[in-house]
């Protein structure tokens, strides 16, 4: 039950009904204030110009209009005409009892759309690094709610496993293996490998002619060097996988779709741009200027296609990505999770693709871009010689600082539990204190901040979701098993009811928008006030009537089950004891 596509539609048909003008706008929020019920409507005031009425005056007639008898219990007009909704009590227990009956918590799926999610992304030329954090995790997140409401998710690891660069690391590769090192010790750490092949190109007398030659080598498809390559890709994808793995991400090696996929179609996306005149000869060079986005003094933006040696780019390399995605996979929507630095690549490379056909005009091409992770000093997160953190050093920092922390809480834990515990605290806390900023920002990282069990952090809402749990423990009650008839009398457990009801509202925002923070938002939000329901309503206290206690372990049963499906939509484990 979505409360607010409800609502909203309800009100639609009440403006139909008092004579508004067709499409009217039927804007509902969310009240600022328990007082003020649980929803306002403001479409009054849009409509005073239209109707030629005091905004008041159209508010009294909305609210004779709008049929919502058993729904809410009280509607009020005030200022100068919002429409207060107090939503009926015996409504929202019906609405929770019919959750609570569901294996989704009452939610429905959607009529499906094929969606495509390009994230992570990461170069195979080195190991994974923080940079490839937002956009791992924050994709991840997105994916997975998409999934939840049925869609057909195809995932695009777009890995940089292409390019001039592994002309240099395949020679180096190469006499590495001639000295008899096999290549997964030769590569055990890709950026040892990485610097020691680049100082050899920069100081080695012949050795750039040799990578060059390699570079030729391998856009002509020679075998042995292709089979060169292959081993390089190979051990370059089992670290990315092991980051996966630590991560509790969803990507896999059939969701590689790296730039070499695309080689094939790069001379006929350059073709094609020069056949319908949208790409011009300019020094050599193949140029799109892209009139839309001149600047000041009407200079057109350039976009290059194809360089003048006959180079390809990233351009080139997107355009074929988008026209494989819209007529291959056919897809309904194009997101792509990259850093805030690039939005203007991708904005260009939209206005080029729909000139040239590349997408169908129904389909959608979303850039989706997040803000960098910063030190305690406010600048790009590095190490302390100002190095590229490892992502997989810093998940190991996250596990061993969780576990001093756990192993300072008094505890019945084995020295087993005690270890799954802190690496699910670890993990959870590095990838909540991300996604639970607007991923548009940049953030701090704080080591103490995201391992705390106060305030908006993933080791609080574990915890939350534990208290739950210990309460079915102590009753002796299995929580899957709870079904009563809920009763809603005190103003504690009301809120806590509307909350559970808005958790398909949190989910279709992220995925409209790609923002999993709005889901972080609810959860903390949700955790909150089952504390505060908790303090306020006991349940297993002597005294508590029979019917009062069954109905209020309902509703811990179901802040349980929304607590657990949230964090899991996130990627964040959760555990039973803590």
């Amino acid at each position: 039950m979505n409360i607010s596509q409800l609502l909203q539609q309800k009100f639609r048909d009440a403006l139909v009904a008092i004579g508004a003008p067709e499409n009217s706008p039927a804007p509902l929020s969310r009240s600022t204030r328990p007082e003020f019920g649980e929803y306002q409507f403001n479409g009054a005031m849009a409509l005073a110009k239209v109707l030629r009425q005091k905004p008041r005056d159209i508010a009294e007639k909305i609210v004779e209009a709008v049929e919502l008898e058993g729904i809410a219990n009280q509607l009020e007009i005030a200022g100068p005409g919002f429409i207060n909704i107090h939503l009926a009590p015996e409504w929202l227990a019906r609405q929770l009892e019919t959750a609570a009956q569901s294996s989704r918590l009452g939610i429905d799926t959607e009529q499906p759309k094929t969606v495509i999610v390009d994230y992570s992304s990461p170069n195979l030329a080195k190991e994974m690094h923080v940079g490839h954090l937002r956009t791992t995790i924050i994709g991840d997140a997105v994916v997975k709610a998409l999934e939840f409401m049925g869609h057909n998710v195809i995932r695009q690891n777009h890995m940089g496993d292409w390019g001039t660069q592994f002309g240099m690391l395949l020679a180096h590769l190469n006499d590495k293996l001639q000295a008899n090192q096999v290549a997964e010790t030769a590569l055990s750490d890709l950026e040892d490998f990485y610097r020691e092949a680049k100082v050899r190109f920069d100081e080695e007398q012949g050795f750039a002619d040799r990578a060059r030659e390699y570079v030729v080598k391998l856009q002509g498809g020679d075998p042995q060097c292709m089979q060169l390559w292959q081993q390089f890709i190979d051990v370059s994808i089992a670290h990315s996988e092991e980051v996966y793995h630590k991560l509790n991400v969803s990507l896999t090696r059939k969701d590689i779709m790296g730039e070499s996929a695309y080689n094939d179609d790069l001379a006929n996306v350059v073709k094609e741009l020069k056949d319908k005149g949208i790409a011009v000869e300019d020094q050599g060079a193949q140029v799109v200027f892209i009139q839309e986005l001149a600047d000041k003094e009407g200079n057109p933006a350039v976009y290059i296609v194809q360089k003048t040696g006959g180079g390809y780019l990233y351009s080139t390399t997107d355009l074929a990505a988008m026209r494989y995605r819209s007529f291959t996979l056919n897809a309904d929507r194009n997101l792509i999770l990259t850093d805030a630095r690039q939005a203007l690549h991708f904005k260009q490379t939209e206005i080029v693709g729909r000139k040239a056909g590349f997408i169908k005009p129904e389909q959608s091409y979303e850039h989706c871009p997040f803000g960098m992770m910063l030190g305690s000093d406010g600048k790009p997160f590095k190490t302390r010689s100002g190095g590229t953190v490892k992502l997989v050093e810093l998940l190991d920092e996250a596990v061993e600082r969780s576990a001093v922390l756990i192993a300072s809480r008094v505890s019945d834990l084995d020295d087993v539990q005690r270890e799954e515990i802190a690496r699910k605290v670890g993990i959870g806390a590095v990838k909540y204190a991300d996604l639970s900023k607007n991923r548009t920002t940049d953030y701090m990282f704080n080591w103490d901040s995201m391992l705390s069990f106060e305030g908006n952090t993933a080791p609080y809402l574990q915890y939350a979701y534990t208290r739950v749990q210990s309460i079915f423990r102590k009753a002796g009650i299995d929580s899957q098993q709870t079904h009563a008839n809920i009763q809603l009398n005190e103003a504690q457990e009301r809120l806590l009811a509307v909350k559970l009801l808005q958790y398909i509202e949190a989910i279709n925002q992220v995925t409209a928008e790609a923002t999993p923070h709005v889901l972080c938002s609810y959860l903390y939000d949700l955790a909150s006030l089952f504390m505060s329901f908790y303090e306020a309503c006991p349940i297993l206290k002597d005294g508590i009537a029979t019917q009062v206690k069954d109905s209020r372990l309902m509703l811990a049963a179901l802040t349980g089950r929304t607590l657990k499906s949230g964090l899991e939509l996130l990627g964040i484990e959760i555990m039973e004891k803590m």
